[in-house]
């Protein structure tokens, strides 16, 4: 790994921290965009646009940036460490890069322009109450029907499915074929008849999540993306993003740094701070270091796809276990730093609510860190069988 910046590098990074001081304000003070763009404004999301960073990664032609994995992880990096909302979802992340690869001319010409202006949310209908980490074992099954693909079944942990205009779907259209075989890659109108999403509120009482039901929904066989039963294969395609996860590692030191602060400022009974609690602070230091190598695993993982010109496989899944474990063992601390004061909530927000209700609502909704992206049971055999060669099971 090379820390030091190149030449083309460090210019190019100067022009994002440029970017970042000019047109950041308009991230935090404009008219927000809701949900749709990760809590971002319409000031902001028309700024990114202007220079193609809605899509970082994406080809020039499709109205992307053509950003190398590097320049993406500098692009992630400054963003993260300014706080400011990064370009994502599933429109980015998923549907778009596999309608360029996949996508006819009419899909691309219709679908994409509306992707990149940031304000379109779009949602995955992956995952079924019997089919998560095990996802080719859907069940919800599309008919053909003449001109039309009839569609029945139940989809779940559909994030953002109640604001999203689209869906990308994977649906069964062969029965009788091998489970990774049989299965087909659809676009879906959210206001299609039959279409029902039904609201999943998390343990942090938010509304991310939903589950989604297709009863007779009918879908234009011009909606099929690539070719029927193969859309396993389908989605598996992405693009040359950068996976370091380097805006999770930055938020896992910021978030640490805040508790640091918070500490350091605390005055409990008499004069004394949470700062000179001896076991507290070696508790601190503990995830402070911790975050730093999260750090570095970053660093490895886009080393990796630099240096190599490969996706990284096992690296991935240890940042991610290693990721999201820390993250609930920060928000561990910062709840026994705060006590009983931690239960209280943002929406009772009054200045006996220590940091605004946030350690409250971090340590309940990480309990799904390990969780959501491949759990972390998926994640060690992937670094057991892959990473270390150990038979399977």
């Amino acid at each position: 790994m090379n820390f030091r910046d190149t030449a083309e590098e460090a210019e190019f990074r100067k022009v994002v921290r440029d970017f970042v001081a000019t047109e950041g304000p308009k991230a935090r003070n404009g008219t927000s965009t809701g949900e749709g763009f990760y809590g971002g404004t319409k000031e902001w999301t028309k700024a990114l646009a202007a220079r193609n960073w809605i899509a970082p990664a994406w080809p020039v032609e499709y109205g992307g940036a053509g950003m190398s994995v590097l320049q993406q992880f500098i692009f992630n990096w400054e963003l993260a460490e300014a706080r400011l909302p990064r370009p994502g979802g599933i429109a980015i992340g998923f549907a778009g890069p596999t309608l360029i690869v996949h996508g006819t001319e009419e899909q691309k010409k219709k679908l994409l322009p509306e992707m990149l202006s940031g304000e379109v949310t779009w949602c995955q209908g992956y995952s079924e109450p019997g089919a998560g980490s095990d996802l080719a074992a859907i069940q919800t099954r599309a008919v053909r029907d003449g001109d039309d693909y009839v569609v029945n079944g139940q989809k779940i942990w559909t994030s953002g499915g109640h604001n999203a205009k689209w869906m990308i779907l994977l649906a069964r259209t062969d029965p009788d074929a091998p489970k990774h075989r049989g299965i087909t890659y659809f676009i879906v109108d959210m206001k299609s008849p039959g279409v029902t999403v039904r609201p999943l509120i998390n343990a942090a009482y938010t509304h991310e999540f939903n589950e989604v039901f297709f009863e007779d929904v009918r879908i234009p066989k011009q909606n099929i993306i690539g070719e029927e039963n193969r859309g396993w294969y389908l989605a598996q395609t992405t693009l040359s993003f950068e996976r370091s996860n380097i805006g999770g590692a930055v938020g896992a030191r910021q978030t640490v740094e805040d508790l640091v602060k918070f500490a350091r400022g605390h005055k409990g009974d008499g004069q004394s701070t949470l700062g000179h609690n001896t076991a507290l602070r070696q508790e601190l230091v503990e995830r402070y270091v911790e975050a730093g190598v999260a750090q570095m695993m970053s660093f490895k993982i886009v080393s990796i796809q630099a240096n190599e010109g490969v996706a990284p496989g096992h690296e991935a899944s240890v940042a991610k276990l290693y990721g999201t474990e820390l993250n609930q063992r920060i928000q561990r601390t910062g709840m026994k730093m705060l006590g009983l004061y931690g239960q209280l909530v943002a929406k009772s927000a009054g200045p006996e609510v220590p940091m605004k209700g946030r350690v409250e609502y971090m340590y309940l909704r990480s309990i799904a860190n390990t969780i959501e992206g491949g759990t972390s049971e998926i994640q060690r055999n992937i670094i057991a069988t892959r990473g270390l060669g150990l038979p399977r099971a």
